[in-house]
């Protein structure tokens, strides 16, 4: 599971545009050693709805010369599966991409005109997002352009620079992707979860062949489900499920299978860092992980996931496979990404305080007693320092990461919880100049509790919910996975019930007693933050008309509303209008978290119990629809405040210094600061799918 922000949600989640990266940074962040250059330019474009940012890497200088190497080894091995995002996320990615990049680069025409910054535009949305569906949203992004100039630029190219398959002429492509770019009606939304609609005919992702139904992949499942043993692996995880005659068959990502050309450049590098390994257990780890991608064999990747969460003596750190499971609606099949990292020694105090208590966190929640982990495992908490971000992870980035997914993994050997460190620290110093807190706070008294301490609220939300609320409860005997039992709304859930453990122990004298919040006015912050957020702020992320896709916004609303519900006689949370403008207002703190914990004890119940028609309700009352003048008013509000609701990085760049005998000496690390420059970069040096994967 991971944790996402925005410079929108970092002004929420980090006080971002509420506050500056100020003095109430927790004491390890501002003891830590490596400190980045107060002259870096964070900002390196704004399009659209999004921004581009950019990160430093604190420490890398300090590294030794042999994990530097192996964090190059690992990032490269990062970029080598760039292209499986892209053909996951949709099956005609690659060659729009392609034929983008062809344009950008070698346009002749005038590049000053509108018709052809609307193309760099829309070229630069569309890299953003991994294809042409927003990242977010998973909608269509229609171009500005018109076909008959994107037309015209297409012929002036030279056909054999062009994404062509044999026999294929330039005006069968333009025929191919008129209707696919332009057309408002095909190909919709790539995540489609909306009632009554078929989840899998009705979405545009790739993880499914065409022709296949809901019910036809739920009976697939249902089979392996049925017969499964105990500790089974992740039924769909790294694989493509299309129909063949009357059968529906894997296809697996692995080596001499789908994917198999970039799989194999990724194992080449992960072979490469095998040889220069911190540790035997790091090696070990590193070596299962290539059985499992020459194999495709899913318990490979359980055995691999358990030497990984064992080794926590390894300075450098990788997630590389197919993890996350938000792209597909069913939540079976796992999107590409890598993260490399090393551990930030200082900032992990923080987090380690947290994980060390884990146990007292389950045996004082106020989930049910049955739900409860009597012994809770080996949860490792730890700040990193991200060095590369690939594939889903990558531009836009997570800033928490729990894993593994797998719950019988976590429940027998522990989970690793991760807090991005410099991803953050970027975000806290974009947002200084901000003023949204200002714009949406109701009170002066919310605004300086929200600069005194809403940085320190929102990193140890994200800690909370990493370490401890990803990590807690347990489903009763004989019940199935959330996949299996709630489908699509698990995820929904999964992020809510994360987010209440949050919420419910930021206002608990624990977390002062522990040393990582100085007062209970942290977790005050962090519950404005959320109200705003949850009911209000995050509105500008959608246009007019459009209800909730993405499972975190869900989430926030869901938890935001129902609180807000709950709590209205007694006005626990109210819903002020002044001057033409709405604001929702914390007014019984104590209160609301007695609301927190009744819906976490509620949302565990149903994850335990695998209640589907409680976990249906419950997402379709709270988390889908929104209030469409409300939003429309937010929008409005930001529109003065020149923000964007997104924001992703572009990445360092690692470069090796070699001897006379080729020998690698050190790495270098350089920042590139121009997104479109390094998107033609990869798309040159990283591109090694067909533009047609079957």
């Amino acid at each position: 599971m991971m944790t996402r922000i925005s410079p929108l949600a970092c002004a929420f989640a980090l006080v971002a545009l509420c506050s500056a990266c100020d003095t109430s940074r927790p004491p390890a962040a501002e003891s830590s050693v490596a400190q980045p250059d107060s002259g870096f330019q964070y900002v390196a474009d704004r399009f659209a709805d999004l921004q581009v940012l950019r990160y430093q890497v604190p420490g890398f200088e300090t590294l030794t010369a042999q994990q530097k190497e192996l964090l190059y080894y690992l990032s490269e091995a990062a970029l080598s599966g760039r292209d499986i995002i892209w053909d996951q996320n949709y099956r005609h990615n690659l060659r729009i991409r392609k034929v983008l990049e062809r344009l950008v680069s070698d346009y002749q025409g005038d590049r000053n005109a509108e018709a052809y910054q609307q193309l760099l535009t829309y070229a630069k949305r569309v890299w953003f997002s991994n294809g042409i569906h927003h990242h977010y949203s998973t909608r269509k992004m229609m171009p500005a352009f018109s076909y008959d100039f994107f037309a015209e630029a297409v012929r002036s190219l030279p056909a054999d620079q062009l994404p062509l398959q044999p026999g294929e002429t330039v005006d069968d492509l333009l025929a191919l992707l008129q209707p696919i770019l332009f057309d408002p009606a095909v190909d919709v939304k790539r995540v489609n979860k909306d009632e009554g609609v078929d989840l899998i005919s009705g979405s545009a992702n790739n993880y499914y062949g065409e022709g296949l139904t809901q019910r036809e992949v739920e009976g697939f499942y249902d089979r392996f489900i049925k017969k499964a043993e105990e500790n089974a692996p992740s039924y769909g995880l790294n694989s493509r499920l299309v129909k063949e005659g009357n059968q529906l068959i894997e296809q697996q990502y692995r080596i001499g299978g789908l994917y198999s050309e970039a799989i194999t450049h990724i194992v080449s590098w992960l072979e490469k860092a095998v040889e220069v390994a911190e540790n035997d257990q790091q090696r070990q780890a590193l070596t299962k992980l290539i059985a499992y991608y020459q194999t495709g064999d899913l318990r490979q990747f359980d055995e691999y996931n358990i030497l990984w969460v064992a080794d926590t003596a390894s300075r450098i750190d990788v997630v590389n496979g197919f993890i996350e499971v938000y792209g597909d609606p069913l939540g079976y099949r796992g999107a590409y990404e890598s993260v490399v990292s090393f551990k930030d020694l200082e900032a992990t105090k923080r987090i380690k305080a947290i994980g060390d208590q884990a146990q007292w966190f389950e045996d004082h929640s106020p989930i049910l007693e049955q739900h409860k982990k009597k012994q809770v495992q080996g949860i490792s908490g730890k700040v990193i320092t991200v060095v590369m971000e690939a594939g889903d992870a990558a531009p836009s980035t997570p800033i928490g990461i729990n894993l593994p997914n797998a719950r019988w993994i976590r429940q027998q050997y522990g989970s690793k919880s991760v807090s991005l460190g410099n991803i953050v620290e970027a975000y806290d110093h974009v947002s200084a100049a901000g003023s949204s807190l200002e714009a949406f706070a109701a009170s002066p008294e919310e605004v300086q509790r929200a600069r005194e301490y809403g940085i320190l609220a929102g990193q140890l939300h994200t800690d909370m919910h990493e370490v401890i609320g990803h990590a807690s409860g347990q489903v009763e005997p004989g019940v199935g996975t959330p996949q299996e039992t709630l489908k699509n709304y698990a995820s929904t859930l999964e992020e809510a019930r994360a987010d209440l453990v949050a919420l419910y122990y930021l206002l608990d004298q624990k977390l002062v007693d522990i040393g990582v919040m100085p007062s209970l006015e942290v977790g005050k912050a962090e519950y404005d933050r959320y109200i705003r957020n949850g009911l209000m702020q995050q509105l500008n992320r959608l246009e007019p008309g459009e209800n909730l896709e993405e499972d975190h916004m869900r989430n926030r609303q869901l938890v935001a509303g129902w609180a807000f519900e709950e709590g209205k006689a007694d006005k626990v949370i109210e819903r002020v209008e002044r001057d033409g403008k709405t604001y929702f207002v914390v007014r019984n703190y104590e209160r609301l978290r007695d609301i927190f914990g009744q819906e976490l004890r509620e949302i565990q119940r149903i994850i335990s119990q695998g209640d589907a028609h409680a976990a249906r309700a419950l997402v379709e009352r709270y988390g889908v629809k929104v209030d469409q003048a409300l939003l429309v008013e937010v929008k409005e509000r930001y529109a003065s405040l020149n923000t964007a609701p997104y924001s992703g990085f572009i990445q360092p760049k690692l470069t090796p210094v070699t001897n006379a005998a080729g020998e690698i000496t050190d790495v270098t690390i350089s920042y590139p600061d121009d997104f479109v420059q390094q998107m033609l970069d990869y798309g040159r040096d990283y591109a090694f799918l067909p533009i047609v994967n079957d």
